[in-house]
């Protein structure tokens, strides 16, 4: 007889805690496939919505296998960006866009919605050496609270010679949880950025997950130990 001073015996899980269980496990591996592969579709529909009406009929491949074919408008796509971006490395190709571009200066309103895209595009699309190049920890919004941040570049111009810090500044992105698209450029001493072994990724994963996902966390679908 047991009594009140007995140790309960270890109790397995019910079933309703190991259905529960696996149903998270399952969400967990589904969720991410699943956003993943509705955003890829969702692009390739979008593209194939703006580009296929562009294109005669005679030369769609619907016309001679009788079904649409999704990805179709993407192909086009790609093959006219990398014909414009080949003509446009010519001297022909940038007479013409240089041409193009001083018609359209002279636009009041167009020229500043051509000019804002334009400088937008050339950021997103910008080459590998004008990436973030490590990821830091600096003491913001006072000292004492930490947040994560992307170093960019060295400070230069009239920022680094007007600002009287004595030493190297540091241009910092700071990121938005859980959208770190948008966020806050600071100007930081050297020595007041802390830079981290992790990767940017790695940082990047952290800021979106609100500091769930940590650097070489174990897998989450994986029982615990």
């Amino acid at each position: 007889m047991n009594t009140p001073f007995d140790e309960e015996p270890h109790r397995r899980p019910g079933l309703f805690a190991r259905l529960r269980a696996s149903f998270l496990t399952g969400i967990v591996v589904i969720t991410p496939v699943w956003l993943t592969l509705w955003l890829i579709l969702s692009v390739v529909g979008w593209i194939d919505s703006a580009v296929l009406p562009l294109i005669p009929h005679q030369f769609r491949p619907e016309q001679y296998v009788g079904i649409n074919l999704r990805g179709v408008g993407v192909v086009f796509f790609l093959i006219f960006t990398i014909l414009v971006g080949w003509i446009a490395k010519g001297i022909l190709g940038r007479s013409l866009i240089h041409f193009a571009e001083s018609l359209v200066n002279r636009m009041p309103v167009v020229r500043s919605v051509y000019s804002g895209i334009k400088q937008i595009s050339e950021t997103v699309f910008a080459q590998t050496e004008r990436s973030f190049e490590k990821a830091c920890l600096v003491q913001y919004p006072r000292r004492g609270i930490w947040a994560i941040g992307f170093v960019s570049t060295n400070a230069k111009g009239e920022i680094n010679k007007k600002t009287d810090t004595g030493g190297d500044l540091l241009s910092v992105f700071i990121p938005t949880t859980p959208n770190p698209t948008s966020g806050f450029l600071l100007f930081f001493p050297e020595e007041d950025v802390m830079l981290l072994d992790m990767t940017i990724e790695d940082a990047a994963k952290l800021v979106i997950s609100a500091g769930l996902v940590y650097p070489n966390e174990k897998d989450p679908t994986q029982p615990p130990e």
